[in-house]
Formats: C-alpha cells, sequence, structure tokens
C-alpha cells in the first residue's frame, strides 16, 4: 500500500534549508477553550507541537514532529490553556501510534501524521472534535484565517504558555512560488501572507491549524529559518483537504 501510495502521489522531495519548522508571533491571548479541539504535543511534559483532535482516539498533527520523540515516546495533552497549571480541565493521553504519511521523507513533502491515542478522549466543552474540509474543497486567496498555538513568542523568543492566536490572510499560489521557488508545491500545501504586526506563526506551532471558514485548512509546516517574521516570506501549510483519502484510510 505504501509503494502504491507513494506512485500515485509522488513529488520531487527535496531538502528545504532555508527554513524551519514552525509559534504564534504578536497576536493575542485566545479566550480559555475557545478552541476545544486544540492538542499540545509533549515530550517529557514539555511542548514540542500542535495538532488537532478529529476523533475520540486521533490526533492529526505533521510528520516532522516524531523527530521529537524520546525514549519515554509522546503524551497528547487535550483541554488546556495554560501548559503551566494542572488545569482540570485537562486530558493527558499517550500515543499508542504512530502514522506518518507513507511519502513523507524526513523533510517538507507530504509533510503529515495521524497519532492513533491509547485510550479515547472524553468529550465535553473543554475537548471536543473539529471536522475536516472537504476534499475538493476550494480555498479562495485573500480570506482571513486563523492561526494558534503555544510556540515561539518571536525569532529566538520563549515559547507560550497560554493558548495565542492571530489572523493570517491565504496568498495567492503563485505569489508563495516566486519566493519559495521549487520548494513549494500548491497541490498539497497552501502559504499565508502577514505582516509583522498581527504576527503569525513560527517555530514550536509546527501541526498547528490553520482555521479557514471553521475547518482546519492547513496545518503549520515551515517558515523562514532565522526570521519567522519576516513578511517578505510567506508562511506554508500542509494542505489538509489534499489529503482526506489518505486519513480516511488510516482512521478505517
Amino acid at each position: 500500500m505504501k509503494n502504491t501510495y507513494c506512485i500515485l502521489m509522488f513529488f520531487q522531495l527535496l531538502s528545504l534549508t532555508g527554513s524551519s519548522e514552525s509559534g504564534i508571533v504578536g497576536g493575542r491571548v485566545a479566550k480559555p477553550h475557545s478552541r476545544p479541539y486544540m492538542a499540545s504535543l509533549q515530550v517529557n511534559e514539555h511542548h514540542t507541537c500542535g495538532g488537532i483532535l478529529i476523533r475520540e482516539d486521533f490526533v492529526l498533527t505533521v510528520a516532522h514532529c516524531r523527530k521529537y520523540v524520546g525514549s519515554d515516546g509522546m503524551t497528547v495533552v487535550l483541554g488546556a490553556h495554560d501548559l503551566r497549571k494542572n488545569e482540570k480541565s485537562q486530558q493527558r493521553i499517550k500515543v499508542a501510534e504512530f502514522h506518518p504519511h507513507p511519502c513523507f521523507n524526513g523533510e517538507y513533502d507530504n509533510d503529515i501524521m495521524l497519532l492513533k491515542l491509547k485510550k479515547n478522549a472524553t468529550l465535553n466543552k473543554y475537548v471536543k472534535i473539529i471536522g475536516l474540509p472537504k476534499k475538493d474543497g476550494k480555498i479562495p486567496a485573500n480570506i482571513n484565517c486563523t492561526v494558534a498555538g503555544w510556540g515561539a513568542t518571536g525569532a529566538n523568543k520563549p515559547s507560550s504558555d497560554v493558548l495565542r492566536e492571530t489572523t493570517e490572510k491565504i496568498q495567492f499560489d503563485k505569489e508563495c512560488k516566486s519566493k519559495w521557488q521549487k520548494y513549494f508545491n500548491s497541490r498539497h500545501m497552501i502559504c499565508t501572507k502577514f505582516d509583522k504586526k498581527k504576527g503569525g506563526v513560527c517555530q514550536g506551532d509546527s501541526g498547528g491549524p490553520l482555521i479557514c471558514n471553521s475547518k482546519p485548512q492547513g496545518l503549520t509546516a515551515f517558515t523562514k529559518q532565522d526570521d519567522c517574521n519576516d513578511p517578505k516570506y510567506p508562511h506554508v501549510f500542509t494542505k489538509t483537504q489534499f489529503f482526506i483519502p489518505w486519513i480516511k484510510l488510516v482512521l478505517k
């Protein structure tokens, strides 16, 4: 099955040395528990990446986050707002299985992964599932979308203990291509434009969602390596809708 998928979904696999996996720069503190689908992926009780709960037993994130996993594995924290606190709303569940996309080569193409939880999450007002977009849905340029996460608040700055959010605007594919050139593939990536004042994603927000019209149209993938808040370089996201057939296959 892996070979079949990689033949059908083959793209040139390249190392993107000018970028880095992606925190929210600027923006605002999210209203506590207003995004009950958000997941903090933790290793040794430290936040490493974001993710979203798409079924009681599965979290969707990006594949490059697997490289942070230590000998103690990875824990998904649901229902959180302030990661410093032992909030009663939090549920901590170990990851039982990692399902990176079969064509992910350790770099940037096909950067998506499903995490099977060791037990089902308990759904309540703090922990909820988010629905996925349609496979063939359109994502028009210039619409405002929301990004959220506990990542870095700026280049070489610490991560945020509380969930932060801001807005970014969908960019035209041709603009993404002109900046990222051969590293941007419009079939399975989308990118956003932003300004320094509002900020956007940065290191530590990898796997967190790009929410457009209430659906997670993208997963934070990479930014410019030395300055995530440089508006000349659009932020790049894995295009969720492209991978819907594969997601459904894993969830069976």
